[in-house]
């Protein structure tokens, strides 16, 4: 048996044991590796954060091993439980639904926990929506700023898009289909509109990537009855010697206007240190916007 899988064997029980963190697929159940698969059937326990859905994969790959929830409302229980197994020689794979675990899936907290009792983490890489969705963007990928998923809290997440404006780099965000149209809209009056890229049900019978600007993506969302499936945005990053117009910051300002819950002085306030552009100018003319 090859040293970089588990044993079941008795002999190796009062050793400690070790964590794998076993990325899944996020989409087609093909999309899993062979080494993967082998560390699933060689474990003694599998973490997954839906035991539902985990089984439904082990099955397809004729896989038989004991399964725990290990999800975000049972972390701080789940986690000391863990710890005390894999102390006692358990070895233990965790898995998320889809993807990469820890990356925006729970997670860090046992193996924040593995680590700190110098327990072994073994990553067994594969399928993440991040590199997916990058690779075929045909945006920048030298570098990328990941955001995963913003705050579900107003003010809290447009601090967040105010923060990530003044980025150069690719900015990949996660989000959910009931919540894209309106995230593109504040992304717009935070950063301008620019380029974009949404990945949807990548890997999937319906996979689709929409591109363009990212009011040339609402228009195309708006036009569905419906919008299914989680969804990857990327963000082109700003450019290093960004020519702003007026008609580009009207563009703004009609978008924050449209969520009738930001200040007139709030959107001066944000668009003059965003272009350090005169504060008074900008007022007026969101006030002339708000009265056409």
């Amino acid at each position: 048996m090859p040293s970089n899988l588990p044993t079941n064997k008795s002999e190796d029980r009062q050793k400690i044991g070790k964590l794998y963190v076993v990325a899944t697929p996020i989409g087609n159940r093909d999309d899993i590796t062979v080494r993967a698969l082998s560390v699933l059937r060689e474990v003694d326990l599998i973490a997954a954060e839906d035991t539902r859905k985990t089984r439904s994969l082990l099955t397809r790959h004729n896989i038989k091993c004991s399964l725990i929830s290990y999800h975000e409302h049972n972390e701080d229980k789940r986690t000391p439980q863990l710890m005390d197994k894999l102390k006692k020689g358990v070895s233990i794979a965790l898995v998320s639904n889809a993807g990469t675990p820890s990356v925006s899936d729970p997670g860090y907290r046992l193996i924040e926990a593995a680590i700190f009792n110098n327990i072994k983490v073994i990553p067994i890489p594969g399928v993440s929506a991040v590199t997916a969705a990058l690779s075929v963007a045909g945006l920048p990928t030298d570098t990328f700023v990941f955001g995963g998923f913003l705050s579900k809290k107003k003010t809290k997440r447009l601090k967040q898009l105010n923060e990530l404006a003044t980025e150069q780099r690719t900015i990949i965000l996660y989000e959910s289909p009931k919540r894209i149209l309106s995230l593109l809209k504040e992304i717009i009056a935070a950063m301008g509109d620019r380029n974009g890229v949404l990945a949807r049900e990548m890997t999937k019978l319906h996979e689709e990537f929409v591109r363009g600007l990212l009011s040339e993506i609402i228009v195309k969302l708006k036009k569905r009855p419906q919008i299914k499936g989680e969804c990857t945005l990327l963000v082109a990053g700003r450019k290093e010697k960004e020519t702003i117009s007026w008609e580009e910051v009207r563009i703004e300002i009609r978008s924050a206007l449209e969520s009738n819950e930001i200040k007139v002085s709030e959107i001066a306030k944000h668009l003059a240190k965003k272009y350090h552009l005169p504060k008074k100018k900008i007022y007026k003319e969101t006030l002339r916007l708000r009265g056409d």
